[in-house]
């Protein structure tokens, strides 16, 4: 018995002082957001919602077709119009078609934190293939960091379809990018939007992906509501 007692002992010391890494729960997160959006005139005051990334929440669909009013962004915006009714909310879209998140950590302070936002949403993943993992990795954290340090919410996306990878094939690229940013949403306590599980599970119950595509690599409007129906959750 006494054994025992100085195992769990030992165990408690060495946890003590020890970050527990986990992802935000959904449930809380935006606790303090969604009563700001519960607040009506003359108490309230416009929300902030900032997203950053790249061609997919632009509102690319086939290029150079821009449609932003279809794309999740404002597909976010017009559902939480339709649940919180009192609240003034303006969404702000800082992404660039074609851009991957070295590109976006370097705007970063002076085109997205000096929008105020109340969330963050970073959406780099599909380009980031073209950087690599490890300095996709330094470049989102440079960015969380960042923001966390000016107490914003932030919420990591993982990356939508591209119908060239076969999402159901174990470790293929954009899996390895889902699966690091995940890793990063634990390690900050942060929110993540898995855009990527989404549309995997429509691939394996047999639906064909390129119904939710504009183009290979740009959801059209179905895809986006998938993806902002996701962000919703947490709201």
């Amino acid at each position: 018995m006494k054994k025992i007692l100085y195992t769990i002992c030992f165990v408690g010391l060495i946890l003590v002082g020890q970050k527990v890494y986990a992802q935000a729960d959904s449930a809380a997160y935006l606790d303090t957001i969604k009563a700001e959006l519960k607040e009506k005139w003359p108490a309230n005051r416009t929300i902030n919602l900032v997203f950053h990334g790249h061609s997919v929440p632009s509102g690319y669909f086939q290029t150079p077709l821009v449609r932003r009013m279809d794309a999740y962004p404002f597909l976010v915006m017009r559902a939480l119009d339709e649940k919180y009714p009192t609240a003034v909310i303006n969404v702000i879209t800082t992404s660039i078609g074609g851009e991957n998140s070295e590109q976006g950590e370097k705007r970063f302070k002076t085109e997205v934190t000096v929008h105020r936002p109340d969330v963050l949403f970073i959406d780099y993943a599909l380009n980031d293939r073209n950087i690599g993992l490890e300095r996709s990795r330094t470049a989102m954290e440079k960015m969380i960091v960042e923001a966390l340090a000016q107490d914003i919410k932030v919420v990591l996306l993982t990356p939508s379809p591209d119908l060239t990878v076969d999402l159901l094939l174990p470790d293929n690229t954009l899996e390895l990018y889902r699966n690091q940013l995940v890793d990063l949403s634990k390690k900050y306590n942060i929110a993540i939007v898995d855009s990527y599980q989404v549309f995997k599970k429509r691939k394996a119950e047999g639906e064909e992906l390129k119904l939710y595509m504009a183009q290979s690599n740009h959801p059209n409007e179905k895809g986006h509501k998938l993806i902002a129906d996701e962000i919703m959750h947490w709201f």
